[in-house]
């Protein structure tokens, strides 16, 4: 259970402010830290932080995996404040845009910085020790990463695992030691890489929490096939003897697609896991909750009953429920880490079952004011006469339109009068954001978010994913100049006069 009552932002750090080409952890993550604080906001929410790939449109919900960060939101100027680059060797980024994540010149931008900064990381001796350290405190899942990426690079042209010569594919000791041996060098490259990023997100999360700012991360529940993750533990997903696919994750028709989505991850064998003391999974938790104060689960139903498709299907209409052993799980992750906070994303349609496990551990749930004013005002389980305390109100996510572009754009005639009625006025385009605003911080939710884009005003140009695109999601960023001090100190006063300071 959320034990204060309080607000935030929800904004990724490839939004922020920064001369590379894509947000990063560096002087625009601690000016974005500066900003909640002067707002009175006690919550940053930031979206999952593994690596991203093009092949995936950058999704941070689609990663190779479930425990390390990318490291396209390494800072080089932080790189140069640590002594792994010059100021020469950074030069200047200028011709990089401001105003979107643009990957596709960013990556070998940044690439080429952390290649410079490795190359004098192995040339002195400047905090190896450290580094020594780290690879040591997590080797559980550094070690297999490292190899996974060098080999994908390396040896296999990019390919997914799953068509890797067999030896190789399954791991066999005595090829995958012989590998390592081989490709020590490009091994410690990528450890390099990765203890710089969680160096850097330490001192950003230390410096959030010293001005009273907590974060929270998001976890997906599923994994990507092509993951260091599934080639390591192939016991506890449904694949065939040769790693292939046996089963995909996706959920079932509905009303919003006449075939439901098929996701293409692998789904778990829960059986395996619970064999296992859910070793892997409690691993994930615990990490994570060495990265945030607070952690939300995307897809939450899925640990109660999962939609399972068999391999070769084309949509997800011919699946099935299977049943997931979610209160035996959920037990064991409260034993092992007793302050475990999370938040259940339940959107959609949920079971009395799903609400049990939720309500028998405390998890609290989601709401979405832009869903709320679409049915009968005086039931709808989104708008906030009907909430209890422990829930967490949103405007909207980074998965749907902001208010503004909602309210333009997407509203129905009959959203737009419910709105008007349950508000008393008739909100216009320029102030719908903060009636919304206002609604969640007066609510008896514990805790309020809301998307950056919304506590400025942006319509839809300023949308930070689409679900059914493919292409051109995960791009928006906040100029620096658009953070402004007017802005801060409106949100801050709505937030002391809603007692969420």
């Amino acid at each position: 259970m959320i034990r204060d009552r309080g607000s935030g932002i929800l904004l990724h750090i490839t939004s922020l402010p920064s001369p590379y080409g894509i947000g990063d952890l560096g002087p625009g993550a601690f000016s974005f830290a500066d900003f909640l604080a002067k707002a009175g906001q006690s919550f940053w929410q930031v979206l999952p932080l593994c690596p991203t790939d093009s092949a995936s449109g950058n999704s941070p919900y689609s990663s190779n995996s479930a425990f390390a960060g990318n490291i396209l939101l390494i800072s080089p100027e932080l790189l140069v404040v640590d002594g792994f680059l010059s100021q020469k060797e950074l030069k200047t980024a200028s011709d990089l845009p401001a105003d979107c994540s643009d990957y596709q010149e960013a990556i070998p931008y940044k690439i080429k910085l952390l290649d410079l900064a490795y190359d004098n990381f192995r040339r002195g001796k400047k905090l190896r020790q450290e580094f020594s350290g780290f690879c040591l405190a997590n080797s559980s899942w550094l070690d297999n990463f490292a190899v996974f990426v060098v080999l994908k690079t390396k040896r296999f042209g990019w390919t997914a695992w799953g068509s890797w010569d067999s030896a190789l594919r399954d791991r066999q000791p005595k090829q995958l030691e012989a590998a390592k041996r081989e490709y020590v060098q490009a091994i410690e490259r990528e450890k390099f890489f990765q203890y710089i990023f969680y160096k850097q997100w330490s001192e950003l999360r230390k410096y959030c929490n010293s001005k009273g700012v907590k974060l929270i991360g998001d976890i997906p529940i599923y994994v990507s096939y092509d993951s260091a993750d599934v080639w390591e533990h192939r016991q506890i997903f449904k694949l065939d003897e040769n790693g292939q696919l046996a089963a995909l994750a996706g959920v079932p028709p509905d009303y919003f697609s006449r075939t439901g989505q098929l996701w293409g991850n692998p789904v778990y064998r829960w059986e395996v896991l619970k064999q296992q003391s859910y070793k892997w999974w409690l691993q994930r938790l615990e990490h994570n909750l060495g990265l945030y104060d607070v952690v939300r689960i995307d897809h939450f139903r899925g640990f109660v009953s999962y939609w399972e498709v068999p391999a070769g299907e084309v949509t997800a209409v011919n699946g099935r429920w299977v049943k997931a052993p979610a209160e035996d799980f959920f037990a064991a992750a409260i034993r092992k880490l007793p302050d475990l906070d999370l938040i259940a994303e339940d959107l959609g349609t949920i079971t009395d079952e799903v609400k049990e496990i939720m309500t028998q551990f405390g998890f609290p749930g989601m709401k979405i004011l832009l869903f709320a004013f679409g049915e009968d005002l005086k039931k709808h389980p989104y708008l906030p006469h009907n909430y209890s305390e422990n829930c967490v109100v949103y405007t909207g996510t980074h998965d749907n339109s902001t208010v503004r572009g909602w309210y333009e754009n997407i509203a129905l005639p009959h959203e737009k009068k419910n709105l008007a009625e349950y508000l008393g006025h008739c909100p216009s385009p320029g102030q719908v954001n903060w009636d919304l605003i206002k609604l969640a911080l007066n609510s008896e939710a514990k805790l309020s978010i809301f998307p950056l884009q919304d506590i400025l005003g942006l319509g839809n140009e300023a949308r930070m994913n689409v679900p059914s695109q493919s292409h051109g999601n995960w791009q928006w960023r906040v100029l620096a100049s658009q953070l402004d001090r007017s802005i801060a100190e409106r949100l801050r006063q709505l937030t002391i006069l809603s007692k969420r300071d």
